[in-house]
């Protein structure tokens, strides 16, 4: 493996990013396979991207390592805005939208008003609730423990 902490990172993506469609499903009762590329839901990929580095980095060099210092750091900041700047612009899409929404109704009821209908809307599901950080971060730990103890394993065989 050329670099496993950037491969455990890319896992903890994907796993993330795969897991969403089997919670959707339990949470509605619908399979929706756009939920593998998309952004926010449960669990954060940011999160368990970041959280999956940083446990293997930490396992692997310990936890006074500057890499494990750089890692931690990177990864607050990455949570933090998933929780923070991305989760209110999505909030903030949710009202420009329901704006939309109203000006194009009062706009059918007023044919002199001149609305140029919106072609698509912008994107709301942006950054993640607390929880849903959490949840990729508890995976990401767990992904990040597992590829260390499989790298230690296969040089003690």
């Amino acid at each position: 493996m050329l670099n496993r902490g950037l491969t455990t990172a890319l896992l903890g993506i994907g796993a993330a990013q795969f897991l969403k469609v089997p919670l959707h499903y339990v949470e509605t009762g619908q399979w929706d396979w756009k939920k593998t590329f998309g952004s926010g839901d449960m669990p954060s990929s940011h999160s368990s991207a970041v959280t999956s580095l940083t446990t293997y980095v930490g396992m692997k060099n310990g936890v006074s390592s500057m890499d494990f210092g750089i890692c931690s750091i990177f990864g607050l900041i990455v949570m933090y805005d998933a929780m923070g700047i991305r989760w209110q612009a999505g909030q903030t899409a949710i009202a420009v939208n329901d704006l939309y929404e109203q000006v194009e109704h009062f706009a059918d009821k007023h044919p002199d008003i001149n609305y140029k209908k919106q072609e698509k809307e912008l994107k709301e599901m942006l950054g993640h609730m607390p929880i849903e950080v959490v949840g990729g971060a508890v995976l990401g730990v767990a992904l990040g423990a597992l590829s260390y103890l499989l790298e230690s394993g296969k040089k003690k065989a």
